[in-house]
């Protein structure tokens, strides 16, 4: 009923983020709340992480100096520089993310040719790879922050994971609640967050200010002097610094593009890198402290409200990864690569507003599992990293097939930088790899996973359309042919809901077998999801006449928008040449397939089989396209593929 068109829309916006009425610096605050909540709790660990046993480095004056140097500079050019600067200039109608992105690629090649078909499996790819990075960070970020009570009270070790568990369970479970109202206290907390990390930054950089030395790229290259080729795995824990980089292109749709920049050019880039340079003073200071740099580098009686701020702000973070899961699978499902599920709006104000029960729960599974399989932080820091580094160099890919087709005036200065974004990107990338038996083996297991499921999906609705296809009868020989011999018409109007234009639907078929009658108008829906996150109003819904009370309805959405099928049929009597459709009289038709697996056809029996389940518990066509339960007749028949 519904697949993906590559038509591009050219009118402004239906729906989305109205920034009308709130001001810049009210967007900026929001912004602050929402999306550098990731990037925003990585000095919990950073640091931390680069000293542990499993790099082998010693905290002298040089090895400090250098590693502040490369977090310092991986800040400046992978986020600064190319997220901020350069691929929040990408975006489509608005929106961002790794599949807008990847939309907009496609829209740059030649449609069905083997580049676009590359393009779409990088953008799947990147995105299964998201979510494996998604389930991570509310495990890795609260987990950190609750272990500060190791450091007030080595006592209450013991229930560090109780208390996490306990966290990220309630976290989970008000998820259907929404975050409109909780989102309103989000914005201050963060500031108020960021605020402490630059005063402690500030107070222990007073203490050792040698460490702004740090900010010269020398010290970067002279650690590689030292420590040779080998030093490349030190990437691997410096790459924790600028996790939440794909989330800031990600949020781009709900704040704009400036506000995002001014947020971290003037206010979260000097924080982050403050508190990192003075986690490095403390260190130079007293290497002992390196076992857990953030928390020692805070004043005794302010170490209690820092584990409750810091608690807070690792909430927050998670709270901004769940709704990006939610906004990646609405997307996955508009452009056909997850089955339909049941999608609960949360908010009357705000269409963004979305909980999925299936996201939620299955999110909320793993990320608990993952506590309680690696126990600490510096466990879960090992699987951290690999998953991100890949999903960044998929972007710069996607961003290079961008720049040639959409930037004629600064592809000459983005393609060389994008080339050295590969170079780091591949760095970073090395360095992961080698912790694949630490435990960055399960990012990779998850995202294999989940990319099996998106592109056997994708592929079993080709091969299902195509066999639906194959035995179908032409509309255009139908209809006249049905005309000689014209069955009884009972009053109202039925809608045949179909993925293909050209051929009669099977629920008009059945109904013809099984009733005997036709409607007195009969209408041929097919719903299309465009490669723009909104369809203009203008382009929404297109009626043609084909004789004797029959009419082929085309209805398009984007790829952000919840479809609601009876909502934009009710503007069909205003359109030239269109009916009214009076809900009350109106009946939906669809048929349901039941999939059967064959071992001489399309994919692997197993595959057949993986996709005949999914499709079973796909959500019916009634809450997808929210048509009236008391409205939708649904008939079945077995098709092979």
């Amino acid at each position: 009923m519904s697949h993906p068109s590559s038509t591009p829309g050219t009118g402004p916006r239906s729906h989305g983020t109205s920034h009308g009425q709130v001001g810049l610096a009210g967007l900026v605050a929001g912004a602050i709340g929402v999306v550098f909540g990731d990037i925003g709790t990585s000095p919990l660990y950073t640091l931390r992480e680069a000293f542990s046993e499993h790099y082998g480095l010693i905290a002298n004056h040089d090895t400090v100096l250098g590693v502040l140097s490369m977090i310092f500079w991986s800040l400046m050019i992978v986020v600064t520089f190319k997220y901020v600067t350069i691929i929040l200039r990408a975006d489509n109608d608005g929106e961002g993310g790794i599949m807008a992105l990847m939309a907009l690629a496609q829209r740059c090649l030649a449609k069905g040719g083997k580049s676009a078909y590359l393009v779409g499996i990088l953008g799947v790819f990147g995105a299964s790879l998201f979510f494996s990075d998604g389930v991570i960070t509310p495990a890795i970020s609260v987990l950190s922050a609750v272990e500060g009570l190791e450091v007030v009270a080595p006592g209450l070790h013991a229930w560090i994971i109780p208390i996490t568990v306990v966290v990220l369970a309630l976290l989970f479970a008000t998820q259907r609640f929404g975050t409109a109202k909780v989102g309103r206290v989000f914005g201050p907390i963060m500031i108020l967050w960021f605020s402490a990390l630059a005063v402690l930054g500030v107070l222990n950089i007073l203490h050792e200010p040698e460490v702004l030395h740090a900010i010269n790229p020398w010290w970067a290259a002279n650690f590689f002097v030292e420590h040779s080729w080998g030093g490349i795995f030190i990437f691997g824990a410096v790459v924790l610094a600028v996790t939440g980089g794909e989330a800031i292109y990600t949020d781009m749709g709900h704040f704009g593009a400036k506000p995002i920049r001014y947020a971290w050019y003037f206010f979260v880039l000097p924080a982050l890198m403050l508190n990192y340079l003075g986690q490095g003073a403390l260190v130079l200071e007293d290497p002992a402290a390196i076992r857990n740099p953030f928390y020692i580098g805070v004043p005794e009686w302010a170490r209690w409200p820092m584990i409750v701020l810091a608690t807070c702000a690792t909430v927050i973070a998670s709270q901004a990864v769940i709704t990006g899961g939610f906004s990646i699978a609405r997307q996955a499902m508009q452009l056909g690569y997850i089955p339909r599920m049941h999608v609960r709006h949360t908010s009357s104000d705000t269409i963004g507003q979305i909980y999925i029960p299936g996201i939620n729960w299955a999110m909320a599974v793993v990320v608990i599992a993952l506590v309680l399989t690696f126990q600490t932080s510096s466990a879960l820091a090992a699987a951290y990293g690999i998953s991100v580094s890949l999903t960044m160099f998929i972007d710069t890919l996607l961003l290079i097939v961008v720049a040639r087709a959409l930037w004629p005036r600064w592809r000459k200065w983005v393609l060389p930088s994008c080339a050295g974004f590969i170079l780091l990107d591949l760095a970073f990338v090395i360095a992961n790899g080698a912790k694949v038996l630490q435990g960055a083996w399960f990012p990779l297991v998850l995202g294999i996973t989940l990319f099996t499921l998106l592109r056997t999906w994708r592929r079993g609705r080709q091969l299902l359309h195509d066999e639906i296809r194959k035995d179908g009868i032409r509309l255009d020989t139908f209809i006249p042919g049905l005309m000689l011999a014209p069955p009884a018409r009972v009053p109202g109007t039925a809608i045949f809901l179909t993925s293909d234009r050209g051929i009669v639907p099977h629920a008009l078929m059945h109904n013809l077998k099984h009733n005997k009658v036709l409607h007195a108008r009969n209408v041929f829906l097919t719903v299309e999801t465009l490669t723009l996150p909104y369809a203009a109003n203008d382009r929404r819904l297109k009626i043609e006449s084909i004789g004797d009370d029959f009419y082929r309805f085309t209805l398009r959405f984007g790829f952000m928008e919840t479809p609601d099928v009876p909502m934009a049929l009710m503007r069909a009597g205003d359109i030239e040449g269109g009916i009214c459709v009076d809900p009350m009289d109106t009946t939906y038709f669809t048929s349901r397939e039941t999939v059967v697996a064959s071992p001489r056809r399309g994919m692997p029996v197993w595959r057949d089989k993986l996709f005949a389940l999914m499709h079973r518990n796909a959500a019916p066509a009634t809450g997808f396209f929210r048509i009236p339960g008391n409205r939708l007749v649904e008939l079945g028949s077995q098709v092979q593929i």
